[in-house]
């Protein structure tokens, strides 16, 4: 992880901008958050988790669903995030809480030199253009699947191999996501 932090922090100072948006998208269980992380340890970024932007109940609808990259509520990610970060100033967003299928915390996002969107889906079209840098993270399937059952038992990893996985493999075929990126990195 931290080649690739190093190889980021190298890219990001090539870009010489005053404020610089990443996005790390990726395959589930990738690491992805682990990155983010790892770029605010050294950084000091805001972070924005694209967790924190799944589907709300009454969206929840075949319809939507069977939508290439229809599953994250990508309109609620739009205004509560997208348009404040083109403002430049600090905001906040409501995290929506899977297991309760309601809204969590607030989440503050200070305007800091480097913010870091991470997640599946963060690369999304709708709002892609954003980015000053994009971040995909690829993992070898075996790995992939040892990691989810050890991050969300086994009786979830059917769901994830089942449905969301497939996906995840739809939205980034269809959109060619990790071709779009301007840095890949291969976990074995």
């Amino acid at each position: 992880m931290q080649d690739a932090v190093s190889a980021i922090i190298s890219k990001i100072k090539k870009l010489d901008k005053e404020q610089c948006i990443v996005a790390i998208d990726g395959r589930c269980a990738a690491g992805k958050t682990t990155l983010a992380d790892s770029l605010n340890s050294v950084l000091g970024c805001s972070i924005i988790h694209m967790d924190d932007f799944f589907l709300q109940p009454y969206q929840r609808c075949e319809a939507r669903l069977n939508e290439i990259g229809g599953n994250i509520d990508y309109e609620r990610f739009l205004d509560e995030v997208i348009l404040p970060l083109k403002s430049k100033k600090a905001f906040s967003y409501r995290s929506f809480d899977c297991h309760t299928m309601g809204f969590g915390k607030k989440v503050n996002i200070v305007q800091t030199d480097v913010i870091v969107v991470e997640g599946s889906y963060s690369c999304h079209p709708k709002f892609a253009d954003i980015y000053d840098l994009k971040i995909f993270i690829d993992i070898d399937k075996k790995e992939q699947i040892s990691r989810i059952e050890k991050r969300n038992g086994s009786e979830q990893l059917s769901q994830f191999i089942n449905r969301w996985i497939p996906l995840e493999e739809k939205f980034f075929d269809y959109n060619k996501i990790k071709n779009k990126s301007d840095m890949v990195f291969e976990i074995k």
